[in-house]
């Protein structure tokens, strides 16, 4: 069976991009606080034992710099998976400001997560979070390794599909199992 822990990337710094008044999607430039990275490394040391072989991360800063600080310290290469992204709040990447973000996941949150039935929304259903991270995560094992331990550094939406456990802390994970060919939910 194969293990994957999904780490949520440490506490991310907002400053810098307030500062200069970026709108939207750029704000997943926000690297992390001196916080953040202390979280990252703490989790690698909770997971120094559980003999992981690859790390593979979103491409947005908070989860790469995390991801990173993580490799260093456990003596593993990084891969990149643009599939473990955040979750979109509008695929049109018209949202300019945090209240817009805010407004979409109140619509999604009162929808429980889909669009209704018959009715479409800019934001991305959980059900789709769920199956490109699940793509993702597959493309990164071993087809010939049964017994393999990856971390994957992502986010909490992408968390939340993949375990419907909600509210994942910074830096803390959640483990999931791969077997015969469907992930299943087996917490630390």
């Amino acid at each position: 069976m194969v293990t994957i822990y999904l780490v949520r990337h440490g506490e991310a710094d907002y400053g810098p991009i307030r500062d200069r008044r970026w709108p939207g999607a750029v704000s997943d430039l926000a690297p992390l606080t001196a916080r953040g990275s202390q979280q990252a490394r703490t989790a690698a040391c909770q997971l120094s034992a559980a003999g992981a072989t690859g790390i593979v991360s979103s491409p947005m800063t908070r989860a790469l710099q995390s991801a990173a600080l993580m490799a260093c310290d456990l003596g593993l290469l990084v891969k990149v998976d643009f599939e473990l992204r955040e979750w979109l709040p509008d695929d049109t990447f018209s949202w300019r400001s945090y209240a817009d973000v805010v407004a979409a996941a109140d619509d999604f949150k009162r929808c429980g997560g889909e669009w209704p039935a018959g009715q479409r929304r800019a934001w991305e259903p959980l059900s789709q979070v769920r199956e490109r991270a699940t793509v993702a995560l597959t493309r990164h094992l071993s087809p010939m390794n049964d017994d393999q331990v990856l971390i994957a550094v992502c986010h909490e939406m992408v968390i939340r599909a993949l375990t419907g456990q909600c509210h994942t802390s910074t830096g803390a994970f959640r483990r999931i199992s791969f077997s015969e060919g469907r992930l299943r939910t087996s917490d630390p």
